[in-house]
């Protein structure tokens, strides 16, 4: 990536990443004999690609999972005695807002960080969050930024509705950010689309305690065709737009890690970028479901576990989802 054109002189990189899977993993005939679903394994791998997703158990709170998994990224950035300044968290299923999901995973590291944020953009929270990160650390306001993506979407999502049950999991993944010499992750393209804010949405409240008078508990609603034919005709040119501003062009890249919708979607994306056969293409939803804002994270710990010598390489990343909220990014890997 070309450094910008511009007097700064400190730029951001990603360090390390780390992910958290719950212990149980549900595969497809499990989840629907357990739900009493009108479907089967052969229709959910069809239309989304997706064999099995984590679904978290009592002890496995979003805290739990973003602090496991916001520890190992630390550990494995060397950073055991501390050096975290700020903690950041991307995700859409944190259901009390007495105090941020970030405080409650900050204070669980030691020494606990000072500074903790909770970023709202549901799918796109984890690209989002790392352009966040990228300014406090480009501009010289933290050292290093840990951002985790944590979602328990088990909580949000109603069992008998077969458009979500199916689709989403449970998870965190994290990356530690700090300042660099040279570029290590590019400017985002990023925006949102209020409009189309119905295609993914969910009433205001917690399913586990639904508000006196309301007509049912407010779980997540996917109008998932619309969203579909929204993504394919708008996501590519978001992405074209951030390998512009990397400054490098699809077939430069060494890997392509989309939020993990579906198989479907993920492929199609991968043909509407003209991505040649070399660009390694994430795909840990057939594995894991859609974990929304942990998806990246998750994706791209998975991948450079499977592929080792794609580290120090180049990937798009592109978030998109409730809002409708997207982002992209060119990284370079850790």
């Amino acid at each position: 990536m070309r450094p910008a054109s511009s007097t700064t002189r400190r730029h951001a990189r990603i360090v390390s990443v780390a992910a958290y899977h719950p212990v149980r993993s549900v595969g497809n005939a499990e989840l629907i004999e357990s739900y009493g679903l009108d479907s089967t394994d052969a229709w959910i791998r069809a239309r989304t690609g997706i064999g099995a997703r984590g679904l978290a158990g009592p002890h496995e709170t979003l805290a739990h999972m973003g602090a496991r998994a916001a520890e190992r990224a630390v550990r494995r950035a060397g950073l055991e005695g501390g050096g975290i300044d700020c903690v950041l968290v991307a995700t859409m299923s944190h259901l009390t807002g007495e105090t941020s999901l970030a405080r409650e995973i900050a204070d669980r590291l030691h020494p606990a960080p000072r500074a903790a944020l909770d970023v709202s953009a549901a799918c796109a929270g984890f690209a989002t969050g790392l352009e966040l990160a990228r300014c406090l650390v480009s501009g010289g306001v933290f050292g290093r930024v840990l951002l985790v993506g944590a979602e328990r979407m088990s909580d949000i999502v109603e069992a008998a509705d077969r458009t979500t049950s199916v689709i989403f999991g449970d998870g965190a993944g994290a990356v530690v950010v700090e300042a660099a010499d040279e570029p290590g992750i590019s400017a985002a393209a990023w925006g949102s689309d209020g409009a189309q804010g119905d295609l993914l949405s969910r009433a205001p409240g917690d399913p586990r305690n639904p508000p006196k008078g309301a007509e049912g508990p407010p779980y997540l609603r996917m109008r998932g065709p619309e969203l579909y034919r929204w993504v394919m005709a708008h996501v590519p040119e978001n992405a074209h737009q951030a390998l512009r501003r990397a400054g490098i062009t699809a077939g430069e890249l060494d890997a392509f890690i989309p939020h993990q919708a579906n198989d479907r979607m993920i492929t199609g994306l991968a043909k509407a970028l003209g991505l040649p056969p070399t660009v390694a293409v994430a795909r840990d939803v057939v594995r894991r479901g859609n974990t929304s804002a942990a998806s990246i994270p998750l994706a791209m710990e998975a991948l450079l576990g499977e592929r080792p010598e794609l580290s120090g390489g180049l990937a798009l990343l592109t978030g998109f989802g409730a809002g409708v909220a997207y982002a992209a990014q060119v990284v370079r890997l850790p």
